[in-house]
């Protein structure tokens, strides 16, 4: 019989522990080895027993849940689920936690708690499946590359020879999908990104609220402009487009400049946005003038999309195995016959710098 998914529960919320309790409960294959209001309790349990997977709130009383975080992942990297309210400091914090090692967020809301709870089970239940077939080497290591300045090429100083590039290049675009893990792998890309690069745009898996504040994080820290994309909004070199929470984003073409819609829609492969939504609308609007890039996720949402692109002449990427933090996305991709190519996380932001200057 399969080994059950070890799992510790820190929330100095009691109504929390009891319903997350259950709900994990609920499934043969997890184990609820112990809750605790607090990390410094947590730390004397793990000292008996540790965890497959931790599931921590944020907020909580003797150590909040990013220094809690962050011995976890100097001393004993272990995959954690961060378990936090949608307020707009809790996004803040959740956004540390995610560049602090955090492999997934599951988002409570301040009122009707129980409600939701015990609605957000199967969520729940699938953060923590994922989590444990998290790679906690690529957790570190793109935790690392995150928080250690990115070794910038000369294009950081100034931009290729004339202003061809960007005329030649206002037909390429870049499309990437990421899910778990994608949070670090999308910051360690972009911020090795120069000002000139391709208009980008991007489905990370995220909840409704994050995205804009991921987007916010990321422009302060990238020379290329990162932003929430809104429906219309112009896909140009120097500009990177997030797909809103809650909202798929669709690639389109207005007469000689690429637009993004956004639109409401059911979920797509339990997404949305979802990778497949906006991978086929680049196939069909940019074809051979695309690049996609298919990163570290749980599931398959975005191969048959890439598959798609593939097959109408863009070039295709996938993140190898080692610097994933779960190599599904990717791993699906490839099965399909839709990568060209499997790269690291380190070579990728080369590969779209090379990309956009013909060189593919």
């Amino acid at each position: 019989m399969a080994k059950k998914i070890k799992v510790l529960l820190v929330d100095d919320s009691a109504l929390v522990r009891q319903v997350i309790s259950k709900a994990l409960a609920a499934d043969p294959g997890i184990e609820v080895i112990g809750t605790a209001s607090d990390p410094l309790f947590a730390m004397q349990k793990m000292k008996a027993l540790w965890p497959d997977v931790l599931v921590i709130d944020i907020e909580m009383p003797r150590m909040d849940g990013i220094t809690f975080l962050k011995k976890i992942m100097a001393e004993h990297p272990t995959p954690v689920v961060v378990c936090s309210s949608l307020a707009e400091q809790g996004a803040q914090a959740t956004f540390e936690a995610l560049s602090a090692g955090a492999v997934s967020i599951i988002t409570k809301p301040k009122v009707g708690l129980k409600d939701f709870l015990e609605d957000a089970a199967n969520d729940i239940v699938h953060a923590v499946r994922s989590a444990a077939r998290a790679n906690l080497r690529a957790i570190h290591a793109s935790t690392a590359a995150a928080l250690n300045p990115p070794k910038l090429t000369a294009d950081a100083m100034l931009a290729p020879a004339s202003n061809r590039a960007l005329t030649r290049t206002t037909d390429q675009v870049v499309a990437i999908g990421t899910s778990t893990g994608g949070t670090q792998a999308l910051e360690a890309v972009l911020t090795r990104l120069p000002a000139t690069t391709l208009g980008m745009v991007i489905v990370q898996h995220m909840p409704e609220k994050f995205t804009g504040m991921f987007a916010q994080r990321l422009n302060g820290l990238c020379q290329i402009e990162v932003r929430e994309a809104k429906n219309g909004d112009r896909v140009i070199p120097g500009r990177a487009l997030i797909a809103p929470g809650g909202r798929h984003m669709m690639l389109q073409r207005n007469g000689a400049q690429y637009v993004v819609n956004v639109a409401d829609g059911p979920l797509v492969n339990r997404h949305k946005p979802s990778v497949d939504v906006l991978f086929r609308s680049v196939a069909k609007f940019a074809g051979a003038n695309a690049l996609g890039i298919i990163m570290t996720g749980m599931g398959d949402d975005g191969a048959r999309g890439m598959k798609e692109m593939h097959d109408a002449g863009a070039r295709t990427v996938a993140q190898d195995e080692a610097s994933c933090v779960v190599f599904g996305m990717p791993k699906e991709a490839i099965k399909l016959g839709g990568v060209d190519q499997t790269m690291s996380l380190e070579q990728i932001p080369a590969a779209i710098i090379s990309y956009g200057r013909g060189h593919h």
